[in-house]
């Protein structure tokens, strides 16, 4: 075994062992020129020769050569298809005439036009044949809605909220290779705040997908630079970081566009600001285009990317996820006993990492609010509907909401709302009629603009004033925070989600909480406590 013991300059052999060596490639040398010459001997008597082809033709010794590569030689990757091209070579040195000459040259040049068909057709068979898309057992239940709705084109970004190891990134992952193999002319790029930090996110899960899928022989992963290539297209998967913007601009693929994006851990950006110039600047040249949004929920639902997922426009898609919807042989015992531990030690903490919870700092007013769709299914069972305004103009606005109270589950339903600025008492009458108001629905109002009141009563709503005391806006309050849930529709209800996400208590200058409700921002949650006058303003509620 060669180390270096063996490693003897030849000025401190000794005088026999140096002439055993000087024999060995001596010898060596020898077997190698007589194998060279009993090779074009071969040859040359090949070429000298006159023979007749399988279909009577007769043909050259270099045709006959030819045609016996081109039958027994298929693969241009097998070991005969490098032997044929060295004889080939050795023919090329042997005595002939020009004829015989122009004959190779012509056959040389046509084994190499075919190792290139065939090498395409080889690597063409991996893109379409043996492709066949993510098969379902690598997707968990949270995301196969989205699967399909990304192969529909049902929306342009598709945004990710969700806890430790609901699986979010390897789905991502999987999707852009998958579009990658079904768009030839696309390419994608991963993104991250900070650049260091990509090898082993982003970029270590896209190769991982690369794996899962079976595609090794199909693509190329190089970190220095840092990007996958599909070798039979030139598609490229970049990765850059948003700590270097002249990186992100130097992207510039040699055909096709940059079609997928992904933003990993969005919430590190520096805001919606930040995330649309890179959109603007990454995203561009075709006519389609995929955003993929990931992120584990800040705490503080104040978190701009808490706020940008809350109530998404028609072309984005919200899928929230955790472990729970993750099969558990996929995550293992260690992580699922890591947050069990957490879920007795720190519940609030476990609800944030584990599931995904946007649960306040301790400084938030109401802990117990939810966001979701409320479907019209749902919507149909509530049978204690109450309405509530409270009057505003600018720049405080007029908000109106719609809500329905379960006492049994102790559990209000925010269903719709409706707030403008400098609108007419007539106006916004008006447009409360258009959504179905009727004589037997009880709107309670803000008692501190009795005309308002009387306005809405000439214009056919059925008003009230609601009903105040001393500590009724603190009671008002407690009674809300005793409740086991808000429920809040954001898509229909996008500004009182808000409202009674970010409501909390003032602080100091040391950061201690101040006692009371702080006046400001919360004309739909005043819409609200006026809505529920009656409930809370009884005995014994």
């Amino acid at each position: 075994m060669a180390n270096e013991k063996n490693l003897i300059p030849f000025s401190k052999r000794s005088e026999s062992e140096a002439r055993e060596n000087g024999k060995k490639g001596g010898r060596a040398s020898g077997k190698a020129r007589r194998e060279k010459a009993d090779l074009r001997k071969m040859a040359q008597t090949i070429l000298d020769g006159t023979y007749t082809s399988r279909s009577g033709e007769e043909m050259t010794g270099a045709e006959l050569v030819w045609q016996g590569i081109m039958d027994n030689v298929k693969d241009p990757y097998s070991k005969n298809w490098g032997k044929a091209m060295e004889m080939l070579t050795m023919l090329s040195g042997a005595n002939m005439s020009p004829e015989q000459r122009a004959s190779i040259r012509a056959a040389t040049a046509k084994i190499k036009a075919e190792t290139k068909v065939i090498k395409e057709q080889s690597q063409q068979s991996v893109s379409t044949a043996v492709y066949a898309g993510i098969p379902a057992a690598l997707i968990a239940p949270a995301f196969q809605p989205v699967l399909l709705d990304i192969a529909e084109g049902g929306h342009t970004e598709y945004d990710f909220p969700g806890g430790r190891g609901s699986t979010k990134s390897s789905f991502i992952a999987l999707e852009i290779i998958d579009i990658i193999m079904r768009h030839d002319d696309m390419h994608a790029v991963a993104i991250r705040k900070v650049g260091n930090t990509l090898r082993d996110s982003c970029y270590a899960k896209i190769c991982w997908a690369i794996g899962a899928l079976n595609l090794e022989a199909e693509f190329e992963c190089t970190v220095s630079p840092m990007e996958i290539t599909r070798k039979s297209t030139g598609q490229k998967i970049y990765f850059r970081g948003a700590d270097k913007p002249d990186k992100m601009k130097s992207i510039t693929p040699k055909s096709g566009y940059i079609g997928v994006m992904w933003l990993e851990e969005m919430d590190q950006f520096a805001g919606e600001r930040e995330l649309r110039s890179m959109k603007q600047s990454v995203i561009r040249g075709g006519e389609e285009a995929i955003i993929f949004c990931s992120f584990n929920p800040p705490k503080s639902a104040n978190n701009w990317a808490n706020d940008y997922v809350l109530s998404p426009p028609e072309n984005r898609l919200v899928t929230r996820s955790d472990y729970l919807t993750v099969p558990k042989k996929w995550l293992g015992k260690p992580f699922l006993d890591l947050a069990e531990e957490l879920k007795v030690k720190n519940p609030a903490a476990y609800e944030n990492e584990y599931l995904g919870d946007a649960n306040g700092s301790g400084g938030n007013v109401f802990d117990n609010v939810e966001c979701r769709e409320i479907p019209v299914e749902e919507r149909a069972q509530f049978d204690h509907i109450l309405h509530g305004v409270d009057w505003g103009w600018y720049p405080d606005p007029f908000a109106y909401v719609k809500v329905h109270y379960d006492a049994a589950r102790l559990t209000l339903y925010i269903l719709e709302e409706y707030v403008v600025n400098k609108k007419k008492n007539r106006e916004t009458a008006e447009h409360l009629l258009s959504l179905g108001l009727t004589q037997e629905d009880i709107v309670t109002c803000d008692s501190a603009e009795e005309k308002s009141v009387s306005d809405y009563r000439s214009y056919g709503i059925n008003a009230r004033a609601a009903e105040k005391g001393p500590e009724s806006r603190r009671y008002s309050f407690k009674w809300l925070q005793s409740l086991v849930k808000i429920v809040i529709d954001p898509h229909s209800c996008p500004i009182a989600a808000k409202e009674f996400l970010h409501y909390e208590y003032e602080r100091d200058k040391e950061g201690n909480i101040i006692s009371g409700y702080p006046d400001g921002d919360d004309h739909c949650i005043d819409a609200v406590r006026y809505a529920t006058n009656r409930i809370w303003k009884r005995r014994g509620q």
